[in-house]
């Protein structure tokens, strides 16, 4: 006879947010659905490609390069924080959509990766490249999501939350964007 005890399933629900706030929220989006604000970031180089990114009073974001792109490897690269912008974007939109839909999640991951390259060495003597050549090619995210709804529920809920993500809907639409000296 066997000793060993059959494993169990522990069922925890992730900590839910505000569900009455959260449809405030959205009830005030639908009374002015051309709202927008302004996020802010300061950045400061650091010296070999290492950055400290200040985000209102929060501790800095470091952001490096790996040492074959010449940066001490400290941090992410800032290619790998735009994933991580994308999937912590994801991550929220599906956690609001399933409160809104009143779903309780037990288990929520992303796990994502994005094939980029940078032949023109950052427009530094590198290869002749066009904008629409640089920059994420592909990016694929996979979710792992468990829940008090079927399959099919959580597929929906996953798929709506991306259509209505701010961050990859940047990723797929153009940005009108202005870069020039303070």
């Amino acid at each position: 006879m066997n000793d060993v005890a059959a494993p169990t399933t522990v069922k925890t629900q992730l900590k839910p947010i505000d569900r009455d706030g959260l449809l405030a929220f959205a009830a005030k989006g639908r009374g002015n659905p051309c709202a927008q604000g302004t996020m802010k970031v300061h950045t400061v180089a650091d010296g070999q490609f290492r950055n400290l990114s200040y985000v209102g009073e929060h501790a800095p974001v470091v952001v490096d390069e790996p040492l074959h792109l010449f940066g001490q490897d400290t941090a992410p690269a800032p290619s790998e924080v735009l994933l991580a912008a994308l999937g912590a974007c994801l991550s929220v939109g599906i956690q609001a959509v399933a409160t809104w839909k009143q779903v309780e999640l037990h288990r929520l991951e992303l796990f994502l990766e994005g094939d980029i390259g940078n032949p023109a060495a950052w427009g530094a003597g590198g290869a002749e490249k066009t904008p629409e050549a640089m920059g994420f090619q592909a990016v694929r995210v996979k979710v792992v999501v468990e829940g008090d709804a079927s399959p099919q529920a959580l597929d929906e809920i996953v798929r709506h939350a991306n259509f209505f993500s701010p961050v990859a809907n940047s990723f797929r639409n153009p940005i009108p964007m202005t870069v020039a000296l303070a």
